[in-house]
């Protein structure tokens, strides 16, 4: 059989391989039929509720990290070790549940920027005005 492990049949699955890995992965699958069915195998484990304990962290997602965290995260704020252990799981791990957050915070933090700027600009505009009338 191919050398694919077990979890990185459970990463295709999750959708946590980058796309050179997925393409990779979807070109042997199409051309081994023994990986084609480890990865029946893998699902059928999953449907019945595997208890390794792979699966529940896989599962319940225990290494991943609170939108908090991954605010502070954004804000710099964390402590060298935590914010290091943060980068790995976003960018050598690449776990896709945790960059959605990030990308969801970084759009959040860009819309109160803007609305942050138009509120001051509101308030200058409005504070010329009333030295208008003085």
């Amino acid at each position: 059989m191919v050398d694919l492990t077990r979890e990185q049949l459970h990463a295709y699955l999750d959708e946590s391989v980058d796309d050179i890995e997925e393409a990779r992965i979807e070109k042997l699958l199409r051309s081994t039929p023994e990986l084609r069915e480890a990865l029946v195998k893998v699902r059928e484990e999953r449907d019945r509720g595997e208890h390794s304990l792979g699966a529940v962290w896989r599962r319940e997602r225990l290494s991943c990290l609170s939108r908090e965290h991954l605010s502070s995260y954004l804000h710099g704020v964390l402590e060298a070790d935590f914010h290091a252990y943060i980068d790995f799981h976003l960018k050598a791990i690449a776990c896709s549940c945790c960059l959605a957050n990030l990308d969801d915070l970084r759009e959040k933090q860009q819309e109160q920027t803007t609305q942050s700027r138009r509120r001051k600009r509101y308030f200058e505009t409005s504070a010329r005005l009333l030295e208008g009338q003085k």
